[in-house]
């Protein structure tokens, strides 16, 4: 698959269950924070959220935040989920996908990053051999870079959506 395509595409964190998780083979997941925990910038994790990582923990799924961001914006994040994270991930580069799967123990191939982005969370995936879900985002972001990103997101999102829909038809 290119580069730009994630493994699944769902509609909300919450929407990852389990079952999904354990049909990919997974056993570590790796989370974006801005769009896919919370809006972009808040401190005020998506409702339910929290229940959702505390079932996937107890599930014996490995979480960790991994983001671009600092310390300053993840940390106090994190806290809200009791989850280790990794600051400056650099994503799209694989560097730092590849130090969070070694701090939980695991391959990258049983990994899967969750995220709202084709161009970081997805690229970055696939540049180093992880599974992805990409997210709906959430908020809509109105700096330039955003919407441009958004515009070139579009033909992934559409190309996995028409995806999902014949292999709904297929069941």
């Amino acid at each position: 698959m290119a580069l730009r395509y994630p493994t699944k595409m769902l509609h909300r964190i919450t929407d990852v269950s389990p079952e999904i998780l354990a049909e990919m083979k997974v056993r570590a997941v790796l989370l974006d924070v801005d769009d896919t925990l919370s809006a972009h910038e808040s401190q005020t994790p998506f409702p339910g959220s929290v229940e959702w990582a505390a079932g996937m923990l107890q599930h014996g799924f490995r979480l960790m935040i991994l983001s671009n961001n600092t310390k300053d914006r993840v940390a106090p994040f994190a806290e809200h989920y009791s989850l280790p994270f990794l600051t400056f991930a650099a994503k799209p580069l694989p560097v730092g996908y590849l130090r969070a799967a070694r701090r939980l123990g695991v391959k990258p191939r049983e990994c899967v990053i969750v995220g709202d982005q084709v161009f970081t969370d997805v690229l970055g995936a696939n540049l180093c051999g992880m599974k992805s879900i990409l997210l709906d985002p959430i908020t809509l972001q109105e700096s330039f870079s955003f919407r441009v990103r958004r515009e070139w997101e579009k033909p992934v999102r559409q190309k996995m959506a028409a995806r999902e829909e014949r292999s709904q038809k297929n069941e």
